[in-house]
């Protein structure tokens, strides 16, 4: 067992929907065991799922069904890493569903908890040792809502 695990707090019964979410749009991603409440308490009644143990992209995650006392908000978001356009859209795409778009690569899904989709490219690029190639892919960025690969890379080129 991992020495830190993440706890996610969801509301009434939605840990297990999120982390068989989670599980059906990244690899290396599953859902495990659950713990059952030994007692009424403020969140879940005796034998109802209190917790849900999840993977999401290799790494472990316990879902709380805590209830509605505390939401996610920005502090606090997943970056994930994409090699191609096809992988960023497609974790973008299941993301917004039912969540909502930001700026910059940056996406809520429909828990409330923030996502960013982040090319590899995007990563290089602002980091580029050609600061003007560096500023133009930021400023390129900037504009975005999801990351467009090539717009990113034609910016750090310097094309239209």
């Amino acid at each position: 067992m991992s020495k830190m695990i993440t706890c996610l707090w969801f509301d009434h019964g939605q840990a297990r929907v999120a982390a068989e979410f989670y599980a059906s749009v990244f690899p290396d991603s599953h859902v495990g065991e659950a713990l059952a409440s030994a007692v009424d308490n403020p969140s879940v009644k005796e034998g109802e799922e209190l917790v849900v143990e999840f993977t999401v992209l290799g790494q472990a995650y316990i879902g709380l069904n805590g209830g509605p006392n505390f939401k996610p908000n920005e502090a606090v978001s997943f970056m994930v890493l994409t090699e191609d356009q096809e992988a960023t859209d497609r974790y973008w795409d299941a993301l917004v569903g039912g969540g909502e778009e930001s700026a910059c690569g940056w996406c809520k899904d429909r828990w409330g908890f923030s996502w960013q989709i982040t090319p590899r490219v995007l990563l290089e690029a602002v980091a580029d040792p050609d600061r003007a190639a560096a500023k133009r892919a930021m400023e390129a960025m900037m504009t975005m809502g999801k990351i467009d690969i090539a717009a990113i890379e034609a910016a750090r080129r310097g094309e239209g």
